[in-house]
């Protein structure tokens, strides 16, 4: 058997300990080469760039071809 609470916990300090608890929308940025929405400090997953190299095969091309 675990442990029992030796008083309830009121609803305020409940939530007040749930305060940080929330989801937090990701931080994107435009690519600087096809402008897509991107995570930073991570290749492009749309045409595979990352600092100006290319890193990842471009989707687009693969596509067309």
């Amino acid at each position: 058997m675990g442990a029992l609470p030796k008083e309830r916990v009121s609803k305020a300090r409940r939530d007040r300990r749930r305060a940080h608890d929330h989801l937090t929308a990701p931080a994107l940025v435009a690519c600087p080469n096809c402008g897509l929405a991107r995570l930073p400090h991570h290749v492009c997953p749309n045409c595979g760039q990352y600092k100006g190299r290319q890193v990842l095969e471009d989707k687009t091309k693969k596509a067309t071809t």
